[in-house]
């Protein structure tokens, strides 16, 4: 009997999918030096998006915060189809010419690119992708190796997948369940999520944030307000202002939502879930304020995690263009003006400028998202 040392063992550490991800791209190169980039994009199947995740590239991404509908690509489109990977050896004579992925990926060198698709119990999930700068390099001996590589990536990348969205799931079921008669119908959190996502991408190079961030806030950002479990419909749906009395114990939802959370974690022993932290501090922070008048913390400025300052601006902007019992409906135009008279004191100015400059966007999501109070 001897001790056996498992060169895979890093999987099995609590880090996050991103550096998962970078420790198999340096597995893989100790055995096949002309891999240079291993890359995750997710599927969203109500949307029919793909957009990219996480990448092993070192230095700038080909590819960052892209997304594109599989039904417009066909050559993916049919992997998916069939279910097998898809193996180009010379990007530049095989790929398509028209497609902005193609010509990113083309234009930053890589040559040959292996595509698996990611599939969890037959449903489809998103793909990896296998990149070199060097030509005809994936012959069978290579391809033998990246196939059980590639099925590796996707148990490791479907479970980090699953363990958030049947969090957030739960989470979004208990709320329905305590609330039926809440004012935040699904397509209201839709607008949340998309919005939240969309400021994201606004500020990203200025913040630095991942893809991986993104969609993770896209996850967590409709779970801002979990704590209202714990508000009587007395309070949320009363028909005009809230008292003083009635405020303070609306304002209680914030720290009702983080103990609701941290809870629902330790039944299920994933205290220390990654990325478990951003919603910690969407839910406990989104009401904070930059000027530091927010609750229930009183901090200010960048003393606030930039997810909740994200949420913020989307959560306040849905609200004013959306049906309370208590206020009119705005239109997008006065709301614009009012997270432009908040920015700089209540809200934060970065993320205010993100959402007010892509007017048009916001008009699609309020299109596809929208309910029968909602006036355009």
């Amino acid at each position: 009997m001897h001790q056996h040392n498992d060169v895979l063992s890093e999987l099995n550490k609590d880090i996050s999918l991103s550096n998962k991800i970078k420790f198999v791209h340096t597995f893989i190169n100790k055995k096949y030096a002309f891999i240079d980039r291993i890359a995750i994009a997710l599927y969203e199947s109500r949307t029919d998006m793909l957009r990219t995740y996480v990448d092993s590239t070192h230095g700038y991404s080909p590819l960052h915060h892209y997304e594109a509908r599989l039904s417009d690509t066909p050559s993916l489109f049919h992997i998916v189809e069939s279910g097998q990977p898809r193996v180009i050896n010379d990007l530049e004579k095989h790929a398509s010419s028209n497609k902005t992925h193609t010509q990113n990926i083309i234009t930053h060198g890589y040559q040959a690119s292996y595509t698996m698709p990611i599939f969890d119990n037959g449903m489809f999930i998103g793909f990896i992708f296998i990149d070199s700068c060097k030509k005809n390099c994936f012959r069978s001996n290579v391809l033998s190796f990246l196939d059980m590589i590639g099925h590796l990536v996707s148990i490791t990348v479907a479970h980090e997948i699953f363990a958030i969205e049947a969090m957030a799931a739960t989470l979004h079921t208990a709320s329905d369940i305590n609330h039926s008669n809440d004012t935040k119908s699904g397509v209201y959190l839709d607008r949340m999520a998309h919005y939240s996502k969309m400021i994201a991408e606004g500020i990203a190079v200025q913040h630095q944030l991942s893809d991986e961030f993104i969609q993770n806030l896209f996850t967590y950002a409709p779970l801002h307000d979990i704590g209202k479990i714990g508000i009587p419909d007395a309070l949320l749906l009363k028909p005009g202002k809230l008292n003083h009395a009635e405020y303070e114990i609306m304002k209680q939802h914030v720290e009702s939502g983080r103990g609701i959370i941290d809870a629902m974690l330790a039944n299920i022993g994933a205290e220390n879930f990654k990325h478990i932290d951003m919603l910690r501090n969407i839910v406990e922070y989104h009401h904070e304020a930059i000027d530091g008048t927010g609750y229930v913390c009183g901090l200010a400025g960048n003393e606030i995690p930039i997810e909740a300052r994200i949420v913020a601006v989307a959560d306040v902007f849905n609200a004013l263009t959306s049906y309370r019992t208590y206020k009119e409906i705005w239109n997008n135009t006065r709301s614009f003006a009012k997270l432009r008279q908040l920015a700089g004191t209540k809200l934060d100015s970065d993320c205010v400028e993100a959402f007010c400059n892509n007017p048009t966007r916001v008009e699609e999501i309020q299109q596809r998202y929208s309910d029968q109070d909602k006036e355009t």
